[in-house]
């Protein structure tokens, strides 16, 4: 564990805080660590739910470490198994990820956001991606943000580098909820709470069916989930779980959840 990567677990909740003086900007050495952070999040099976944040209130992170660049560190560096950030492009990974965005998520650090199943801000944050007006684009940027935002407005956060503060990220769908500065972990931990105590193979077989079938049209998603192809689904249907769930309803108690 670097300095620079710092986490905490607290029950099936691990919070991984990126540390990095000032701006918490990040080189293909702290990519590489929090993809080995975010791995074994992977691989726990202790483990439902990472909430990822930036130390310090001023910055969520400023993305690429342009220091690290001007040094000589190319834009196609080895992040790492995880891709940029640790968990962007890192493979199997069926369990989500909540983004406590603590101040200024800039480039390769909105980008991480977009990358997050759920996204919490603080009231002072705020996401922009500036990388035409450094001679670059913002490679996951661009495949993520038109699919959220209006097309016009993305093309404006993408071409010109508009900002984008908390309420309006809020508005447009960019977050899940917005909170100050001191509550920003509380929400985050409620929120994970809220999903570890869901059952865990289902949590992972919303997000497989989702990932699977968002490209599809329905006729095509339903009919892949009826396939029998995707394992997640079909490991949720034959589970200890899914009988455990109508039998706690029908018997007013508290599931106990087993992952099998």
């Amino acid at each position: 564990m670097t300095e620079a990567v710092n986490t905490r677990v607290d029950g099936a909740v691990i919070e991984i805080t990126l540390d990095r003086p000032r701006a918490n900007a990040i080189d293909a050495e702290t990519s590489r660590e929090l993809g080995r952070v975010f791995a074994g999040f992977r691989d726990d099976p202790d483990l439902r739910v990472a909430i990822f944040t930036g130390a310090g209130d001023r910055f969520f992170s400023a993305g690429w470490d342009l220091h690290a660049a001007v040094d000589g560190e190319e834009f196609e560096a080895d992040y790492g198994e995880g891709g940029f950030g640790g968990f962007t492009e890192l493979p199997e990974r069926d369990k989500p990820v909540i983004c406590a965005v603590n101040g200024l998520a800039v480039g390769g650090g909105f980008e991480i956001a977009l990358a997050a199943e759920f996204v919490v801000a603080a009231e002072h944050a705020g996401f922009f991606l500036p990388e035409t007006g450094l001679g670059l684009i913002p490679d996951a940027g661009v495949v993520r943000l038109p699919r959220i935002l209006p097309p016009v407005v993305a093309n404006e956060v993408l071409y010109a580098g508009r900002q984008i503060d908390a309420a309006e990220a809020l508005r447009w769908g960019l977050v899940n909820a917005v909170a100050p500065a001191d509550q920003l972990m509380t929400v985050a931990r409620g929120l994970a709470g809220r999903i570890v105590s869901a059952a865990p193979l289902a949590v992972g077989a919303v997000m497989a069916v989702g990932r699977s079938t968002g490209h599809l049209s329905h006729r095509e998603a339903f009919d892949l989930m009826r396939s029998g192809d995707l394992h997640a689904y079909e490991r949720m249907l034959v589970s200890e779980d899914s009988d455990e769930g109508p039998r706690a309803f029908t018997e007013k108690r508290d599931p106990v959840w087993k992952g099998r």
